[in-house]
């Protein structure tokens, strides 16, 4: 179910003359976790290709195995080439009921799995547990289990109050109005969108968003993805969501997985880095993901971005320039920037970043102490980091407190800019990039020329 690769305790990089060539990308994790769960809601059976594969997606996998939900997978060669082989999974559908009512789920540390996991289950009903490994018990859900048990669901903490690990039983719904705060997380928001249908049946429900609501093009995609699956939902700018009575998912047939967004800013920021071109394959302008809006921080320092329908280019243009902007939009690929600050003319802000904190580690706190080891002088505030790069990049071992992000940010430390020369990097506890891309580590090393990585 996935292809996880087996990694030393650490790999060590060398630094890197320049960087070119072409990547295809793994499938979008944000993508992967809402259609399968869509899928196993809808009417019908689903055809997904190009599904993730990675430690999130074989959470989801497992868990609707657990529950009752059927599906397969298999290859296939959709272009009569060889090298062309994809990822196909057929999901049969529940209908918005499922199969077994009891069931104990270990969600790792996939929140795109445990959040809308969490609000389907407690709609439907049934018995149900869900744990993850210690990281996820750190992560907040308390947001999201008061909305939920607002309107008669009955979930309970099994440990420490706000977070996992959780009790789900049967509640009496009766929701019409559902409140959430949006400043935390945007997967509460995904989650009760997700089950808004099933908790529709007789009339509207709406959901008001109190706060600022962050990482909007995260619910960009959900909302894609419900119409895909035959649900519209009506909103007032981004504070209130309202699905109308009557509606439920239907499967589309085939539907494709857009390649990550996320994982696609490493490699465009090593093209702006390190010389270039180089090329993802999978995302492009008519991408539904938000994290795409990276290429215009990368051009704001200065890079250069060609972008097609289903690839984007980068390039670099002498040295970079500093930034001082606002990613409250697209926090996890805002991480890449961080890095590529290293590079820049001066010093870099990133701002409104507060959600780093509640992630797999507190990024703004892992960012900023390893930023450090490199010799940056680095600001960390409570939702800011500033970054302001050293004369010459140290080499250093980078720990990545189970984060993949972390890994795959701190390997462009290791390549050649205009401004400054990487240096050898040893990244520790490699493997953490099976979250979401299994091969990256290989992938990179396909770009690197004059090297011996």
């Amino acid at each position: 179910m996935t292809q996880t690769k087996h990694y030393p305790h650490h790999i060590d990089l060398k630094p890197v003359m320049h960087v070119e060539g072409t990547v295809r990308l793994p499938g979008s994790k944000s993508i992967s976790n809402r259609v399968l769960l869509l899928a196993a809601l809808a009417r019908g059976t689903t055809k997904i290709v190009d599904l993730l594969a990675s430690d999130d997606t074989f959470v989801m996998l497992t868990a609707l195995t657990s529950l009752g939900v059927k599906w397969t997978q298999n290859e296939l060669d959709l272009n009569a080439d060889a090298a062309s082989l994809h990822q196909v999974h057929h999901v049969q559908g529940c209908g918005g009921v499922l199969p077994n009512h009891e069931a104990d789920l270990f969600m790792g540390n996939a929140g795109t799995a445990i959040r809308p996991l969490t609000a389907a289950l407690a709609v439907i009903g049934g018995d149900y547990t869900l744990h993850g490994v210690s990281r996820m018990h750190e992560r907040p859900i308390g947001d999201l289990v008061d909305a939920l048990n607002a309107v008669g669901t009955q979930i309970e903490y099994t440990g420490e109050h706000g977070f996992p690990p959780l009790r789900i039983r049967r509640g009496h719904i009766h929701a019409q109005r559902i409140a959430v705060r949006g400043n935390v997380s945007s997967q509460f928001l995904t989650a009760l969108l997700m089950v808004a249908p099933l908790m529709a049946r007789d009339h509207a429900v709406t959901i008001d968003v109190t706060g600022e609501l962050i990482s909007k093009p995260y619910i960009e995609i959900t909302l894609n993805l419900m119409q895909r699956f035959g649900v519209t939902v009506e909103h007032d700018g981004w504070q209130s969501f309202t699905v109308q009575p009557g509606q439920q998912y239907q499967s589309p047939g085939t539907i494709h997985v857009e390649g990550d967004a996320s994982s696609a800013s490493y490699f465009l920021a090593a093209g702006a880095i390190g010389g270039g071109p180089v090329r993802v394959e999978g995302v492009g302008r008519d991408s539904i993901q938000g994290d795409v809006r990276f290429v215009e921080a990368l051009q704001q320092m200065g890079a250069t971005i060609t972008m097609g329908e289903n690839w984007i280019e980068a390039r670099s243009n002498g040295p970079l320039k500093a930034v001082d902007m606002d990613f409250n939009h697209i926090p996890d690929a805002a991480m890449t920037i961080a890095v590529a600050a290293l590079y820049a003319d001066g010093t870099s802000t990133l701002r409104n970043i507060a959600s780093w904190r509640v992630k797999e580690t507190d990024r703004l706190s892992a960012m900023a102490t390893e930023l450090r080891k490199l010799g940056a002088e680095v600001e960390e505030g409570a939702d800011y980091l500033r970054v302001t790069p050293p004369a010459e990049i140290a080499a250093a071992t980078i720990d990545t407190y189970d984060d993949h992000r972390m890994a795959m940010c701190f390997s462009l430390a290791s390549l050649d800019g205009a401004a400054r020369r990487g240096n050898a990097m040893r990244i520790n506890d490699p493997k953490c990039v099976a979250k979401t891309f299994p091969e990256y580590f290989a992938t990179f090393a396909g770009i690197a020329r004059d090297s011996l990585i």
